[in-house]
C-alpha cells in the first residue's frame, strides 16, 4: 500500500464526525471526484469514483447518518494495468440528489445541470469547515509521495476557479501552496517538508504526520553525518598532502646540503616529521620540549619549503 493510501486511511477512521463537519468534508470530496449526470426525463445522478475502499465506506456512512441518504455503492474492475477495483457511490433522483447537490453549493440554484465551481463561503468562515473542507479534497483528488524519497503533496482539480480557491483556503494557514497546469488539470501543490506536515495536522493524518517527522529527523541526521564525514575527509587530504610536501623538501635539504645545516628547531621539526610522515601539525608540536602550537609548526615547515625552493632554483 502506498504511503498517500495509508494517509487516506488513517483519515477516513477519524470518529465523532458532526454534521456541520460531515457537509463540508463531503463538499470537498464531491467537488473533487464526483460527476453529474443526466438520465431520462431530465433527472440527475451524481456519482463519486475512487479507488480507496475505506473512502467510499466514509461517504456511505456519512451520508447516511447524518443525511438519512442510502447510497448505491457499486464496485468495478479498473480499466488500469494495475486492475484495482474502482469503488462508485451514487445517489440519484429518488434519493433526493438534487437538494443535496445544493446544500453543499455543488448545484447552481437556477441551472440545474451545472456543477458551481467554486468553494461555499460558509467554509471559508469557521477553521472548522475549512479543516474538514480541505481533508474531503484531500480524500477526493490529493495525493503525498513516500518522505522517505521526495517531500511532495498535491491535489488535482479539473477547474483553474476552483484550483485557486482551494489553494487560497489552504494558504489561509500560513501555508505556500501553488498551482500549476498539468495537461488537462489544475494542480495545488506544496513541496516543502514542514508544510505537508502542517497541512497533514489540518486534516488529522497524526500517525503519518509521526512517520514523515522521523524520517526528516533522519534525513537531516545523515545529512550532517555526510557532511562531518566530508569535511573530515578534506581535513585529512589536506593534512596528507601538506606532509609529503613537507617530506619533499626535508629530503631535498637532506640530499643537497645536509639536515644539520639548518637551525636547530628547523632541523628538530625536520627530523619528527621524517618520523611521522602521517601525524597533524598538532601532534608534531606536542611532541617538541616545550611544545609548540599548530601555528608555531607551521611557521617553521614555511621555512623549511622556502629553504627547499631556494635550492630547487639553484640546481
Amino acid at each position: 500500500m502506498s504511503f498517500s493510501a495509508k494517509v487516506k486511511r488513517e483519515v477516513c477512521r477519524i470518529s465523532n464526525i458532526s454534521k456541520e463537519e460531515a457537509r463540508a468534508i463531503l463538499s470537498g470530496i464531491m467537488k473533487v471526484s464526483g460527476s453529474l449526470s443526466i438520465a431520462s426525463q431530465r433527472r440527475i445522478n451524481f456519482k463519486v469514483t475512487t479507488e480507496n475502499a475505506a473512502i467510499a465506506r466514509l461517504i456511505f456512512k456519512l451520508l447516511k447518518e447524518h443525511f438519512d441518504i442510502h447510497t448505491r455503492l457499486l464496485v468495478r474492475r479498473s480499466n488500469s494495468l494495475k486492475k484495482n477495483n474502482v469503488y462508485i457511490v451514487m445517489i440519484t433522483e429518488e434519493m433526493g440528489v438534487r437538494n443535496l447537490l445544493r446544500e453543499f453549493s455543488i448545484l447552481d440554484e437556477n441551472e440545474y445541470f451545472t456543477l458551481h465551481y467554486g468553494i461555499p463561503k460558509y467554509i471559508t468562515s469557521n477553521d472548522l469547515y475549512k479543516k474538514a473542507y480541505i481533508r474531503g479534497a484531500f480524500l477526493g483528488g490529493g495525493s503525498i509521495s513516500n518522505p522517505e524519497k521526495a517531500y511532495h503533496l498535491e491535489f488535482v482539480t479539473h477547474n483553474k476557479e476552483y484550483a485557486d480557491e482551494l489553494s487560497e483556503l489552504v494558504n489561509s494557514f500560513n501555508l505556500n501552496s501553488k498551482v500549476i497546469k498539468r495537461k488537462n488539470s489544475y494542480i495545488v501543490y506544496l513541496k516543502e517538508g514542514q508544510q505537508i506536515v502542517d497541512v497533514l495536522n489540518i486534516i488529522g493524518a497524526h500517525n503519518s504526520l509521526l512517520h514523515i517527522e522521523n524520517v526528516r529527523i533522519m534525513k537531516e541526521m545523515r545529512n550532517k553525518v555526510n557532511r562531518l564525514v566530508n569535511c573530515e575527509t578534506a581535513n585529512l587530504n589536506k593534512t596528507v598532502n601538506a606532509a609529503v610536501r613537507q617530506i619533499r623538501s626535508i629530503k631535498l635539504i637532506e640530499k643537497e646540503i645536509g639536515l644539520k645545516r639548518l637551525p636547530q628547531n628547523l632541523r628538530e621539526i625536520a627530523e619528527l616529521r621524517l618520523k611521522y610522515p602521517e601525524i597533524s601539525l598538532k601532534e608534531l608540536g606536542q611532541m617538541l620540549e616545550p611544545p609548540v602550537g599548530k601555528s608555531g609548526i607551521n611557521h617553521r615547515f614555511r621555512k623549511i619549503e622556502k629553504i627547499a625552493n631556494e635550492l630547487r632554483r639553484d640546481n
